[in-house]
């Protein structure tokens, strides 16, 4: 994808991130389907705020606000918040094994090791892949995978 390309500094990861992106009729984590639209914008010089929307029809519209930025050992990190009172936090983490330039974070949640992961869309279209993941004994469980695109 000629769009993806990092940037510099500790935000650098998430250059290619950065806009508004949309992803149709993708599968919800409760097996719906719906509309999913994900923005990342700056938030001052040191943090990108992003603004996600779940749209699944008659049952609502289900909202994350994050943050990502440097924590206190100058990593990357993020910080997550949701509609329904869930929060997260995790850190900036490996993930060739999905694309060599994947972007992904790791989180400690309460049911376990959680990943989430962005990588570009080869296509040629200009967009991305976002999926998160789970930690099994074989490594990780794949339970959503959505593609987005510019919108």
């Amino acid at each position: 994808m000629s769009g993806w390309k990092k940037g510099r500094g500790a935000l650098g990861p998430l250059g290619p991130l950065m806009g508004r992106w949309v992803a149709a009729a993708a599968k919800m984590p409760d097996g719906g389907v719906g509309d999913c639209t994900r923005e990342f914008t700056a938030f001052g010089a040191g943090f990108v705020r992003l603004d996600a929307a779940w749209d699944m029809g008659a049952r609502g519209v289900y909202r994350e606000t994050a943050f990502f930025g440097k924590n206190e050992d100058g990593a990357l990190a993020f910080w997550s918040f949701t509609i329904d009172g869930k929060r997260s936090s995790g850190v900036l983490c490996d993930a060739s094994d999905v694309h060599p330039d994947a972007v992904a974070f790791v989180a400690e949640m309460p049911a376990g090791t959680a990943r989430s992961v962005y990588w570009p869309d080869d296509d040629g279209a200009g967009g991305f892949h976002f999926a998160v993941e789970s930690k099994v004994k074989k490594g990780w469980n794949r339970f959503l995978d959505h593609r987005y695109r510019p919108g």
